[in-house]
């Protein structure tokens, strides 16, 4: 079909055509992002911590204090390990996606010339490896020598366990184990390696940047206690477990408790409102692109009953009307959608920097292309119909 009658009738009606290319291209735009930024948190929100989240619960109380710190943080160890349904206990800090983490930037040679990136620090009493699940893939755990005092909340004791990810940014290409770095003046050796641990905090490619240390129970972290329990005991044992400690300790203060699954989901309830509120986004952005595509195509076929009629007096056939408004509509879409992936190209550009996002993949840019290509071609079917449908001499009469 020749496009010249189509861009001749378009350029007579610029203003309207003008507004539906820039609401389409609006849409585009927003559409592309939109999914994007949804798919991110869908991802983040399925992150694989590490652990063995099915398998925890947690209690954070109000610390221990005073000299006596350390027999009373074993006591309570020892009696939660008495608890039915329980695998073991360790205290640790902090507990991935806790919403708190402790970080730091180490220096990666003697003369403290060149800096590594940030790194998540966890620390831990005696088998808290165990008790997080945490899968060891080259190296050694913790000796009970190991376990050491704490100094300001680093461990005094000169070895750590580092995740692989942080391995391979640190020392790539090379063997981590007998690898060090330093904090301070501390010299920290690597000892083992493993699979995967994330941050108490999220924080973007470098989530699952993690070393672990060793330390005896102190006052320094005191408040966090890990369980590792039978999946079906869960509940049970978090309320056991409380009970069991403030008669053990009358001054102590619970602060929170819960499982493991339940901290997860309250980490990422932002992530799944904004995922939930960007879909709807997209859904009324849609619906409002298509009543405009409806509502101009409409308009159009009121205005040229007399063109249509004369075109189906001539011989022209139903479907020859109906290809004309849905080629109509289709370079119209495509206008929009051409200024669509420049804006959407900006737009990500803007948001970058400002909310750590990565680039805008580019096949999400064709992808929101045919979703309005698609759409656009539906809206405009039912009045394309329409417009056939008029017989030529009611078409005629109407001038």
């Amino acid at each position: 079909m020749d496009i010249r009658p189509i861009l001749s009738s378009l350029s007579r009606h610029k203003l309207a055509t003008l507004l539906i290319v820039l609401e389409i291209a609006v849409a585009c735009a927003i559409l592309c992002n939109a999914v994007f930024l949804i798919r991110e948190r869908l991802a983040r929100m399925h992150i694989d911590t590490g652990i063995v989240e099915r398998e925890l619960v947690w209690l954070k109380t109000d610390g221990i204090g005073g000299d006596g710190a350390t027999a009373l943080l074993e006591r309570n160890l020892a009696a939660l390990r008495g608890v039915p349904g329980v695998k073991s206990a360790a205290l640790v800090f902090p507990l991935p996606l806790a919403n708190t983490s402790m970080n730091f930037t180490p220096h990666v040679d003697v003369a403290r010339t060149r800096t590594g990136p940030n790194i998540g620090m966890y620390v831990g009493s005696p088998g808290y490896l165990d008790t997080l699940g945490v899968k060891l893939v080259a190296g050694r755990r913790f000796s009970a020598e190991e376990f050491g005092e704490t100094d300001s909340w680093l461990a005094r004791s000169p070895v750590t366990i580092v995740t692989r990810a942080l391995a391979e940014r640190m020392w790539p290409g090379q063997d981590a184990l007998g690898q060090a770095f330093w904090i301070g003046d501390k010299r920290y050796a690597v000892i083992g390696v493993v699979d995967h641990l994330v941050r108490g905090e999220l924080r973007g490619t470098a989530s699952d940047y993690v070393a672990m240390f060793a330390a005896r129970p102190s006052r320094l972290y005191s408040s966090l206690y890990a369980l590792r329990v039978e999946p079906a005991a869960r509940e049970r044992v978090v309320r056991e477990a409380a009970e069991l400690l403030l008669k053990l300790n009358p001054q102590m203060l619970i602060n929170d408790k819960g499982s493991y699954p339940d901290l997860r989901a309250a980490y990422f309830r932002q992530d799944a409102a904004m995922a939930w509120l960007l879909a709807v986004v997209c859904v009324a952005l849609l619906i409002v692109t298509a009543l405009g595509i409806v509502g101009l195509t409409s308009f159009w076929v009121s205005q040229r009953r007399r063109q249509i009629g004369i075109r189906r007096a001539l011989g022209a056939r139903r479907g020859d009307i109906l290809r004309y408004f849905q080629l109509e509509n289709f370079l119209i879409v495509s206008g929009g959608i051409v200024l669509g992936m420049l804006l959407a190209y900006a737009i990500n550009l803007f948001l970058m920097p400002r909310y750590e996002l990565p680039r805008l993949p580019l096949h999400y840019l064709p992808l929101g292309a045919a979703t309005l290509w698609l759409l656009g071609q539906l809206s405009v079917l039912g009045p394309a119909r329409r417009a056939a449908a008029v017989p030529p001499v009611v078409a005629t009469r109407s001038a």
